[in-house]
């Protein structure tokens, strides 16, 4: 299991955060990504793979005034 938002979900070998992010329908450009409590750079989301026991939080910045 990981935990993604606060929420465990089964975990998949081999699944990194970009094939993640993508199957959920994030958009790329208007999130942020902390893993295991540490900011992921957009650059690394398709080269870092999610591991057991991982947490992960997915920010989505929302535009208002």
């Amino acid at each position: 299991m990981i935990t993604v938002n606060g929420k465990e979900i089964p975990w998949t070998e081999n699944l990194s955060v970009a094939d993640y992010l993508d199957a959920n329908g994030y958009k790329i450009n208007r999130i942020a990504v902390e893993l295991n409590y540490e900011i992921v750079p957009k650059s690394q989301y398709s080269t870092t793979l999610l591991k057991e026991g991982d947490v992960m939080e997915v920010v989505s910045f929302v535009g208002g005034g």
